[in-house]
C-alpha cells in the first residue's frame, strides 16, 4: 500500500491525548522495570550504572587529557576518535564472542575488564608518571582505556542479548525500551555526582580532581561487576529461561519450520581469493603512503595514493560483484545512511566539544564549574520528549520526518553563534533534543521499510556504520577547532567559540538540505519497493 494512504489512514489524536498515552509509557516503563524476572535485574540495574559511568567518563575525559596528562587538544580530539570508534569497531569484532560464552559470563568478563581499564586510567593521575604525549602517564592511560574499549565491546552485544534471552516476543519491545531508557537517565546522574567528587577531592587529586572521579567510575564498574555476579546467577538464569519457554510453547511449530528452511536459504559459494589478493594489495598501499608521509620510504605520495585508492575500489568491486543483495547496493540506501553523518556530527559534540564549551566559555561561572552537569541534559530530555514526540508524529510521513527533524536538530547550532550565553545554550540544548526525538526513532523505522524482504537484520547491521565514521572522523579534527577558537584559560588567548559553532552549524544544516533536494528520487524508490 502506498505509505502516503496508509499513513493517512493512520489514528489521529489530540494533543492532551498524546501527552497522557506518552506519559503513561513512562510508567509502563518504571513498572516493567520493577516487575522485571530477577535474571532481568542483573541487566537492567548495571546498564543504569553503565550509562552513568561511560557518559561520565566521556563528559571529562577531553578536560583529563588536557591538564592533567598535558596532551594538546588536537591530541585529546584524537583519544575520543580512538575510544569511541573503537568502541563501536570491537562490538563488531566481539558481539559473536558473546554469544558463544553466553550472556552472564560475557558480562562478567566485561565488567572485570571494564574494572581493571578504569582503574588504570585512574591510576595514570594519582601516580607521578611524568605527562604528555610520550608520557608513562598516557601509555597507562592508554593501556586502561584500550581495555574499557576490549570491556564495552564485550559488554553492549551480551546486555542486548540477556534482554533477548530473558524476554517474550511479546515483552521484548518493552526490555528493549527500558534498556535505552535506563542508559540515558544514568548517564543524566553523572551529571551530578562527577562535579560532586572533582571538588571535594581536588586537594587529594591535583590539579582538578578528575582522577578521583575516574576511581568512583572504577568503583561503580566493580559494583556492577558484583550484581551480575550475585543476581544474574546460573540459577536466575535458568529460571527465566524455564518460565520463558513455558510462555512459548505455541510458538515451537513456527521455529520448526524455520529450522526446517535453513537447508532452502543456504548461500552460494563464493571464490573469495582475488577480494583476499585486492585486500592485501590495499594494506600494502597504505602502509606505503604512512611510509612515505613518515619520511622512511622515498617514492612518489601521488602515486602510492592513486594506487591505494584503485586497490580500495578493486576490493569493494570484488566484494559487491558477488553478492547482488548486498546493502551496498542499494544506493538510496547508501546515499541515506551517509548523508545523516553531518547531523550526526552533533551527537559527537556532545562530549567532543560541549564540555570544552561549557568550562571554557564559561570560565569562572556557575557552569565552568559544574560544566558536567550541563553536558548531560540532553539525555533525561531525549527520555522524556521521546515517547511524546513519537506520540505527536506516528502518523507522520516517514521521510518527512527525517528531513524535520534534521532540520530542528542541526538549526539551533547557529544561536551558540551568537556567544556564550546560558539561555542560548538552555535552548539549543531543548531544541536540539526535540529534533533528536523527531528523526532518530524513525531512523531504523525507515531501514526497515527501505530493506528488502529478509534483508531488514543486514541493513540494519551497516545502518551503523555512518555512526562508526562519524565518531572517528570527527575526533580527529575537533580538537583543533577546540584548541583554535576554545583555548584553555590560562594561555591568555581570546575565546571566539561562536565561529566554531558557526562552522559545525553549517555542517550539520547541510543533512536537511541535500535530504530535501533528494526528495523525490528517495521516496520514489520507498513507494516501488512498498
Amino acid at each position: 500500500m502506498d505509505e502516503v494512504k496508509s499513513e493517512a489512514a493512520a489514528e489521529k489524536k489530540s494533543f492532551d491525548q498524546v501527552i497522557t498515552d506518552a506519559f503513561k509509557e513512562l510508567k509502563i516503563t518504571f513498572v516493567a522495570f520493577f516487575k522485571a524476572p530477577k535474571a532481568l535485574w542483573g541487566i537492567n540495574v548495571p546498564y543504569i550504572i553503565e550509562g552513568l559511568v561511560y557518559f561520565g567518563i566521556l563528559t571529562i575525559l577531553g578536560k583529563y587529557c588536557s591538564e592533567n596528562v598535558a596532551l594538546t587538544d588536537t591530541q585529546a580530539g584524537w583519544v575520543y576518535s580512538f575510544v569511541t570508534g573503537g568502541i563501536t569497531f570491537a562490538m563488531l569484532i566481539l558481539g559473536g564472542v558473546s554469544d558463544k560464552l553466553g550472556v552472564r559470563v560475557s558480562l562478567i568478563i566485561a565488567f572485570a575488564v571494564m574494572f581493571i581499564g578504569r582503574a588504570l586510567v585512574g591510576l595514570s593521575g594519582t601516580i607521578p608518571l611524568g605527562q604528555g604525549l610520550g608520557s608513562p602517564m598516557f601509555f597507562v592511560m592508554f593501556a586502561g582505556l584500550f581495555l574499557m574499549i576490549l570491556g564495552y565491546g564485550l559488554y553492549q552485544p551480551a546486555s542486548y542479548a540477556g534482554v533477548k534471552r530473558y524476554t517474550t516476543p511479546q515483552t521484548a519491545a518493552m526490555g528493549y525500551a527500558v534498556i535505552y531508557g535506563l542508559m540515558n537517565l544514568g548517564a543524566f546522574f553523572s551529571g551530578f555526582i562527577s562535579p560532586l567528587t572533582r571538588h571535594h577531592f581536588k586537594s587529594a587529586f591535583p590539579p582538578n580532581g578528575l582522577s578521583a572521579v575516574f576511581w568512583l567510575y572504577a568503583i561503580l564498574t566493580f559494583v556492577s561487576l558484583l550484581i551480575t555476579v550475585f543476581i544474574l546467577t546460573k540459577k536466575t538464569d535458568q529460571q527465566a529461561v524455564k518460565q520463558l519457554a513455558d510462555e512459548a510453547d505455541a510458538l515451537n511449530d513456527s521455529a520448526e519450520t524455520k529450522n526446517e528452511n535453513k537447508d532452502i536459504l543456504s548461500p552460494k559459494k563464493i571464490n573469495n581469493v582475488p577480494l583476499i589478493g585486492y585486500s592485501l594489495l590495499t594494506v600494502f598501499f597504505l602502509l606505503l603512503v604512512i611510509g612515505i608521509r613518515t619520511e622512511k620510504i622515498n617514492f612518489n605520495l601521488i602515486v602510492a595514493a592513486v594506487l591505494l585508492g584503485g586497490s580500495f575500489i578493486l576490493s569493494i568491486w570484488e566484494f559487491l560483484r558477488h553478492r547482488p543483495d548486498h546493502p551496498f547496493r542499494d544506493l538510496r540506501f547508501i546515499f541515506f545512511i551517509f548523508m545523516l553523518i553531518p547531523v550526526q556530527t552533533l551527537f559527537a559534540h556532545n562530549w567532543l566539544t560541549i564540555p570544552y564549551y561549557l568550562d571554557r566559555a564559561f570560565h569562572g561561572t556557575v557552569v565552568s564549574q559544574y560544566f558536567e552537569l550541563f553536558s548531560n541534559i540532553n539525555p533525561i530530555l531525549i527520555f522524556v520528549l521521546a515517547p511524546v514526540v513519537a506520540g505527536l508524529t506516528a502518523s507522520a510521513n516517514i521521510y518527512k520526518m527525517m528531513i524535520y527533524g534534521t532540520l530542528v536538530m542541526a538549526a539551533p547550532t547557529f544561536l551558540l553563534a551568537l556567544g556564550p550565553n546560558v539561555v542560548l545554550f538552555l535552548s539549543y540544548i531543548l531544541i536540539m533534543s526535540v529534533g533528536e526525538a523527531m528523526w532518530q526513532p524513525r531512523f531504523l523505522q525507515w531501514i526497515a521499510e527501505i530493506a528488502p524482504e529478509g534483508k531488514t537484520g543486514a541493513y540494519m547491521g551497516i545502518g551503523q556504520l555512518p555512526w562508526f565514521l562519524t565518531k572517528v572522523l570527527t575526533g580527529l579534527y575537533s580538537g583543533y577547532f577546540v584548541g583554535k577558537y576554545i583555548p584553555r584559560p590560562d594561555t591568555g588567548l581570546p575565546v571566539h567559540s561562536e565561529k566554531l559553532w558557526f562552522i559545525y552549524g553549517l555542517i550539520a544544516i547541510s543533512t536537511p538540505i541535500i535530504l530535501w533536494l533528494a526528495k523525490n528520487w528517495m521516496v520514489k524508490g520507498m513507494r516501488k519497493k512498498a
